[in-house]
């Protein structure tokens, strides 16, 4: 069992309470795909057993273009993707979602 030290509110505790103010979940809702960005950005370099500084000499850059990318302030191009891939052991899959999947998804959370 994990242990929360003395003070500490639990990121999940953070987020439910969040989500209840007016407009929150609408506004957190529009940035879902830069979240999920991120989110997979992320997956893929630690599912894959990496720092961010190995992953950036894996690709040819720094520590500090890694963590920008996984901070979601800019979309990577797809070159930047395919990159990050490879050097993670994966492949690049993009889809388009019709939108009445995307919605339906959003609305069940």
């Amino acid at each position: 069992m994990r242990t929360v030290k003395k003070g500490v509110i639990p990121a999940a505790q953070v987020f439910a309470e969040a989500r209840k103010r007016p407009g929150y979940a609408e506004a957190y809702d529009a940035l879902e795909e830069e979240f999920s960005l991120v989110t997979a950005l992320i997956k893929a370099r630690t599912n894959s057993g990496l720092t961010q500084a190995e992953l950036a000499e894996r690709m040819s850059t720094t520590q500090a273009v890694i963590a920008r990318l996984e901070a979601g302030g800019r979309r990577p191009s797809t070159r930047t993707l395919e990159r990050l891939a490879k050097a993670t052991g994966h492949r690049l899959e993009i889809s388009f979602v019709p939108e009445d999947k995307q919605a339906s998804r959003r609305a069940s959370r």
